[in-house]
């Protein structure tokens, strides 16, 4: 982990910087939060940012915003001084972190705040196999290209062939492709020059030079656009980019990974995705088997989820009951891996008595998530109903009926975004622009937390 220091943390910045490095962070150090944006700008990177808090901790969060960094911050300040510590989560800050620093207070930190050492779990046969041909291919310079559906941990498999490659010690560099506006997507990969465009107020490297010798992973690489997918097809084949505003070409040694919850296949065949781009970046496919046909990973992840949320918690451990863990392997996973933990965080949260039983294995909405016949023949007979009002869809457009959809599916998830676009297909890109769309044409749309349903 890349940890940047700024200020002088009031004397103390040789003795954090000892702790951090022994805990294996690469510390760097600027005296002010100008030095730190030109440090960051010029591509010598951070995964997280250490500040005093005689700084200006507010300031330093809305820069890091207004050019795109995105790097949790920990203030650090002399003592336990509860005001300090409440004015700088309030200025935007992660962590408070008390001075002179404590060497396990600040491991804690560094792995909380980071996070960027998630465990692979697994034990599920299906998931051996994945594991297995990655650890094949792991050490070679291919591209990677690693599926699945949304939520089952695409990109800890990629930071698990990162740590098995020859470049395990360099860095490891992940962009959103989904996240990032498609006008500010092309500077943030290869970086711009001064004035090359509005807002461009200094020289700043992208990411494919920030990850110069280490690995570069394009997450969810199908929403980007076809347009710009031309140019990343060079860079990858030519190793070389082109800086927005440059003029001469910059050389990169890069192994790039790439992740998609679609099938870029079928892209291809509808026109959004350039075929000779699959190809490159197809070289190896490790598909991730959703959840559902992975029985024995829900078991072991479970346990795994009720553990580290008891700690998080300081809450008493506690084992899962066998009633409890029937309901976890019955249940769909519709979200994945990220929907059982989050299952599993309010579990320990919820649970009373000896054991984590049933009754503490709740959906967001409150309901059980057991998948009992019951529960599947209340699906088919909602399925049912569905072909008997196919005939009401008559004399309909088609942007109704999929606004009705959207809109009933968002309602049904009180709001979640992320949800509703798990359950639709489409990616969360898809589904803000039609919200955005149905907002400005004064149609009411779902806030998080409600519950409301369509009125159309």
């Amino acid at each position: 982990m890349r940890l940047l220091i700024i200020g002088s943390l009031n004397g103390q910045i040789g003795i954090a910087s000892q702790i951090a490095m022994s805990r294996g962070a690469k510390v760097s150090q600027v005296g002010d939060i100008d030095g730190a944006l030109t440090t960051l700008r010029a591509g010598r990177g951070a995964d997280m940012v250490m500040i005093d808090i005689g700084l200006d901790v507010k300031g330093l969060v809305e820069r890091l915003d207004n050019e795109r960094f995105s790097l949790p911050v920990v203030a650090c300040g002399i003592g336990h001084d509860a005001a300090a510590a409440a004015a700088a989560i309030r200025a935007g800050a992660k962590e408070y972190l008390p001075l002179p620093p404590d060497p396990d207070l600040i491991a804690a930190v560094l792995e909380a705040v980071a996070d960027d050492s998630r465990p692979l779990i697994h034990a599920d046969p299906a998931m051996e196999h994945v594991i297995k041909l990655a650890d094949q291919v792991a050490s070679s310079m291919a591209s990677i290209l690693i599926t699945g559906e949304t939520g089952t941990g695409k990109e800890v498999l990629a930071r698990y062939l990162h740590s098995k490659s020859n470049r395990a010690d360099e860095v490891f560099i992940s962009v959103n492709c989904a996240a990032i506006p498609e006008n500010l997507l092309e500077s943030e990969l290869f970086g711009h020059e001064k004035g090359a465009f509005t807002g461009a107020v200094a020289r700043r490297v992208g990411k494919f030079e920030e990850a110069n010798g280490g690995t570069l992973l394009l997450d969810e690489i199908s929403e980007m656009d076809i347009r710009l997918q031309a140019k990343l097809l060079r860079a990858i084949q030519e190793r070389e980019i082109d800086r927005v505003g440059g003029s001469k070409p910059v050389k990169v040694d890069i192994r790039v990974l790439a992740t998609s919850n679609r099938d870029l296949a079928q892209e291809v065949k509808k026109g959004t995705f350039r075929e000779d781009l699959l190809f490159r970046l197809n070289v190896v496919n490790l598909r991730i088997p959703p959840l559902r046909e992975r029985p024995a990973d829900v078991e072991v992840l479970s346990r795994h989820f009720a553990r580290k949320y008891a700690d998080l918690n300081a809450v008493e451990k506690r084992p899962i009951s066998a009633a409890a863990m029937r309901e976890l392997q019955q249940h769909a996973w519709t979200g994945n891996v990220r929907e059982l933990e989050n299952t599993m965080h309010r579990a320990v949260l919820l649970a009373n008595g000896p054991e984590i039983g049933p009754e503490a294995i709740m959906l967001p909405d409150g309901s059980r998530a057991s998948a009992s016949p019951a529960v599947a023949n209340a699906v088919a007979g909602e399925s049912a109903q569905a072909g008997g009002d196919a005939a009401s869809m008559v004399g309909r457009t088609v942007a109704e009926v999929e606004r009705d959809l959207i809109i009933d599916t968002l309602s049904h998830c009180l709001g979640n975004r992320t949800h509703a676009a798990n359950i639709l297909g489409i990616s969360i890109r898809t589904l803000r622009n039609k919200l955005k769309l149905y907002t400005e044409e004064g149609l009411p749309v779902p806030m998080p937390g409600d519950g409301m349903r369509s009125a159309y």
